[in-house]
């Protein structure tokens, strides 16, 4: 069983057609039994996602409500929530000054380096980040970490 880190540029395309949303969808099948991680700010960024695209024309009002519900079904049944803690804030702080990440890109990795550090606690395996975010993914690819971006998987 693989385990993913998803931050909200990749978790969006679950639930709005853009290039990697197929690939997506089968990662996050449950089918497949991969271990699906998410800061809980992914909940606020992935639901303001869909709706700036529905202001933004891009998606219709229908189909935005459509996938709000979706992702709130997913978000309460099958994404493994990272809590923001104080020691998260710390680390993410750290990261946004080594990197110069935007500050939930910061957090989003900062989660990330959580799971990562508790799975291999646990000798499980390494966890992959999930992000269309090239600045996340350099830094995430500096902490160690595995990068996959979905939109080169189209």
């Amino acid at each position: 069983m693989a385990a993913y880190f998803f931050d909200s540029s990749a978790l969006v395309k679950r639930f709005a057609r853009e290039t990697g949303t197929s690939w997506v969808i089968n990662l996050l099948k449950p089918t497949n039994g991969n271990r699906i991680y998410i800061a809980r700010i992914t909940y606020v960024e992935v639901i303001s996602a869909i709706i700036r695209r529905v202001k933004g024309n891009s998606l219709s009002q229908a189909d935005g409500a459509k996938a709000v519900r979706r992702f709130r079904r997913a978000f309460e049944q099958n994404l493994l929530k990272v809590e923001i803690s104080s020691k998260l804030i710390d680390t993410a702080a750290r990261l946004a000054e080594n990197y110069s990440l935007r500050a939930y890109d910061a957090v989003q990795l900062a989660a990330a380096l959580e799971i990562h550090v508790e799975r291999k606690n646990v000798n499980a395996r390494s966890i992959t980040l999930v992000s269309a975010d090239d600045a996340l993914n350099a830094a995430a690819s500096s902490e160690g970490l595995i990068v996959d971006n979905p939109n080169l998987h189209p």
